[in-house]
């Protein structure tokens, strides 16, 4: 006969189990659709659409890459989605945690209007702002620009918010200490409040990063020329109205997956806990 300890483990086991089961039945289907661009990256585009489609990696990654490099120049795409992506997050962080900290630490009639105001902008369709945006690049002589696809969305909203959130919790005490102290405004910014914001500065910078690579409305709008190209526009030149070459575009975007992955495993560890605006302890 079983006795209540014994049969209260297997019934904590079976619930263990069951979870891991669980578990990993969703890893695998959140791993899958990535395993199956590596795949169609190294095979031949028929064989992605056979009647039995393979799941095991080819030898076609080498001609798939030829192939792609000859429909856009690889290099020249890269660079221009690193150019715009690295120089925004620097520029965008910037602006917006400087907005979130005024917003967050100086007593200022208004202040609360301004807030809802970035707020409410979020609501606004993307779309709603292509031709305004359109035209002041135009009346500015920057389209097909790096500085067209960078400045438009610099002011980030969101950004903002995320900001703001973390700095709250940062002690008001030890800004007025500094102050006493004698350190002037920059100074506190930088050296006192700007450190203990890695988590938030890190959680703000992947999303702006991804926000910014993945972006594909506005440099179609802003690029007139192939030269100035980010991967997004790129991969969707490669599809034809008759004709795809699935292996190229496979390829494509398993090559512009790979900078997302780097820059998130790099910045992982302050990513949780910046999002939960916990970055001061």
């Amino acid at each position: 006969m079983i006795n209540k300890p014994e049969r209260k483990n297997r019934k904590g086991l079976g619930k263990k189990i069951g979870m891991y089961i669980i578990l990993a039945l969703f890893t695998i289907i959140s791993i899958f659709p990535f395993y199956w661009m590596i795949i169609g990256a190294t095979n031949h585009s028929s064989k992605m659409f056979a009647k039995t489609p393979t799941l095991l990696p080819g030898k076609e990654f080498m001609t798939n890459f030829t192939n792609l490099n000859e429909s856009i120049d690889i290099v020249r795409v890269l660079t221009n989605s690193l150019i715009v992506s690295g120089v925004y997050v620097v520029a965008a962080l910037f602006v917006c945690s400087t907005a979130a900290y005024v917003i967050a630490k100086y007593r200022f009639k208004g202040r609360n209007l301004i807030f809802a105001l970035f707020l409410m902008s979020m609501m606004i369709p993307y779309q709603a702002t292509l031709i305004p945006l359109f035209r002041m690049m135009t009346n500015l002589d920057l389209l097909n620009t790096y500085a067209a696809l960078i400045l438009p969305t610099v002011c980030y909203p969101f950004a903002i918010f995320l900001m703001r959130q973390n700095f709250l919790a940062f002690p008001t005490e030890l800004i007025e200490a500094a102050r006493i102290d004698g350190a002037g405004e920059a100074k506190i910014f930088f050296r006192i409040v700007l450190p203990s914001m890695k988590p938030a500065l890190a959680a703000t910078a992947i999303f702006l990063f991804m926000a910014q690579w993945n972006n594909f409305m506005w440099p179609l709008v802003a690029t007139t020329s192939s030269d100035m190209y980010t991967f997004p526009v790129a991969l969707s030149s490669l599809i034809g109205l008759s004709i795809i070459d699935y292996g190229q575009v496979m390829t494509g975007v398993t090559l512009a997956t790979v900078p997302i992955i780097i820059f998130f495993l790099a910045l992982q560890k302050h990513f949780i806990s910046g999002m939960l605006g916990s970055a001061v302890k």
